[in-house]
């Protein structure tokens, strides 16, 4: 009974401490200095915060300074991330940071390693090469990473054109996986059966489909080139397709194909060599596919560019008739003195 007695001073003297006003008031000013030492003021502006891997917190604080244009949000930020004993170094990537961000929301999220995904574009390549560059200038991996984890069997049919999202330094084989998933979900079963009843597999339809899009802009033509192509397929005929000798030359700006050009020895020259090309000469977009995937019926087996340069094209089944078209549409490239 005595030791309970002598205890419960004790206890409401602890009650009586937070009750106190001083207790409150003195709690007010160390958040109050908290506030005015800038941990809790948000950025004056946005900030895209690039860690690279082995950086230091020193160079995290330059580059969110040049990014924020605030160099009092980057040092608080900096100052709490040492205090926090966070390894840089391991927590490389790309942060993005709204205007008003803390410096103590900033250091939780790289604390985190809370990264903001990277929207990742890439349309108009054809090659691998030209498309490991543009992911160069998209994400922390190098060109030549990524062509080295490609390989030989990687092909340009892989790859669809669309918007992805991916971490700024996510790994070459993460991102060629996950791109590789999308290119076979895309790849369905109704688009598998189309391309099974053209007698095609997906990356021929690819293939067919790149042709087309350097054969013409016009959305509306693009069924009726693919058709032509797969009626020249049937019939053992070369496909004849300007576009991949300008592939085989490497010069996709030529406007007239002459001798020397059609002479070049390549898998890809159309004109010597029956059959599709190796791979596409051109990563296709989707509604391209489409177009082969649905090309409409029909018997025409050969194309000209109309000498009206309205980018359409005629078409013709006779041989003869192709001739007379071809004889027009140079004849309107001679008077324009296009060589």
């Amino acid at each position: 009974m005595v030791a309970a007695t002598r205890q419960r001073p004790i206890m409401e003297n602890k009650k009586r401490f937070y009750r106190r006003p001083w207790f409150w008031v003195a709690l007010i000013l160390v958040a109050m200095a908290l506030v005015s030492a800038g941990f809790f003021r948000g950025s004056n502006g946005s900030a895209t915060l690039k860690v690279y891997p082995g950086s230091d917190i020193a160079a995290l604080e330059d580059s969110l300074a040049t990014s924020s244009g605030d160099a009092s949000f980057a040092k608080h930020t900096a100052f709490l991330l040492r205090l926090s004993g966070v390894e840089i170094k391991d927590r490389a990537g790309l942060y993005a940071f709204e205007s008003g961000t803390t410096p103590i929301d900033a250091a939780r999220r790289v604390y985190r390693h809370a990264q903001t995904p990277v929207k990742v574009t890439f349309n108009n390549i054809r090659t691998m090469q030209q498309l490991a560059e543009r992911l160069d200038k998209q994400l922390l991996m190098s060109a030549d990473d990524f062509l080295a984890a490609t390989g030989d069997t990687i092909t340009t049919a892989m790859f669809i054109p669309d918007t992805y999202e991916f971490y700024w330094n996510v790994a070459p084989e993460t991102l060629i996986r996950r791109l590789r998933g999308y290119h076979d979900k895309w790849w369905n079963d109704k688009r598998m059966e189309a391309a099974q009843r053209l007698g095609l597999t997906p990356d021929e339809v690819a293939v067919i489909a790149s042709i087309v899009e350097e054969e013409t802009a016009k959305s509306d033509e693009r069924g009726k080139v693919a058709r032509l192509y797969i009626n020249r397929l049937r019939k053992g005929m070369p496909l004849q397709a300007d576009p991949t000798v300008k592939f085989a030359v490497g010069d996709f700006s030529l406007r007239r194909i002459g001798a020397k050009h059609l002479a070049v020895e390549s898998p890809y020259n159309t004109y010597r060599h029956t059959g599709l090309p190796p791979t596409p000469i051109r990563i296709a977009e989707k509604s391209t596919l489409e177009a082969v995937l649905n090309a409409p019926e029909h018997n025409y087996l050969y194309m000209c560019a109309r000498e009206d340069f309205s980018g359409y094209h005629n078409f013709t089944a006779s041989f003869a008739e192709h001739r007379r078209n071809a004889f027009h549409y140079r004849a309107a490239l001679d008077a324009r003195g296009i060589k």
